[in-house]
């Protein structure tokens, strides 16, 4: 009667939860990982690059961002359907690479990005432009453009225009992007939500920190939230 009303229940909770505290531990390490991957990805560096945020029926997002990553102009095009205006997406994005000397173009990897990676395919083959184009992850960009860092940066500009600056600076320089992002929304991993959080957050953050000063800081063109990563200066 002892064995099976206190001591199997006790034990078999122990073990449960010990259980779980080792593979909390191993998934935690696992985000961590995919997170420094993410974060050190290849810089494309400083180079003028265009932002493209996919869609179908609200048009594709495009947003221009100079050498240095400061916001220089956007637009709004309809290469998609239903409107389906490929003379007028031509036409935008020809004017807006002519004159700012356009070198990268990021496309947003969400809706309507392989109709859109289709379409700017065909765009750079017919004009003849020296033009570098890369799909990247757009993980979190809708949270950041959302947040009261993206407010702060950029308080007179577009929920949508801020998520297609994010993805042009994701692929100019992707450490210093994705520091503004809670690491939890930038798709480390799955089952974020059944660890332990207040572990998760330290190991992330740790992650981040440990990331951001193997690599430096450009103190030219560094955000303040990244410059807080850097050992020894906070907030």
């Amino acid at each position: 009667d002892c064995y099976q009303r206190l001591l199997l229940p006790a034990t078999e909770s122990a073990v449960f939860h010990q259980c779980k505290e080792e593979a909390d531990t191993e998934a935690i390490s696992v985000f961590a990982k995919n997170l420094r991957d993410l974060l050190l990805a290849p810089p494309a560096g400083q180079r003028v690059t265009l932002g493209l945020d996919p869609g179908f029926r609200t048009g594709c997002k495009v947003a221009v961002v100079d050498e240095t990553g400061k916001y220089v102009t956007h637009a709004t095009i309809y290469p998609t359907p239903p409107k389906k205006d490929v003379a007028g997406a031509t036409r935008t994005l020809e004017q807006l690479i002519a004159k700012y000397d356009v070198k990268l173009i990021a496309i947003g990897n969400g809706t309507a990005s392989r109709e859109t990676d289709a379409f700017v395919t065909e765009l750079l083959r017919a004009g003849g432009h020296d033009v570098t184009k890369v799909v990247v992850s757009e993980s979190g960009a809708s949270i950041y453009s959302a947040s009261e860092e993206a407010a702060h940066e950029y308080p007179d500009l577009d929920v949508v225009v801020r998520g297609a600056i994010s993805i042009a600076h994701r692929l100019q320089d992707p450490l210093a992007e994705l520091v503004k992002i809670d690491p939890k929304s930038i798709g480390v991993g799955q089952y974020q939500h059944d660890v332990n959080q207040t572990d998760l957050r330290k190991c992330l953050d740790r992650e981040v920190e440990s990331c951001v000063n193997s690599v430096g800081v450009d103190l030219n063109t560094s955000s303040a939230h990244l410059l807080a990563y850097v050992s020894g200066i906070g907030p």
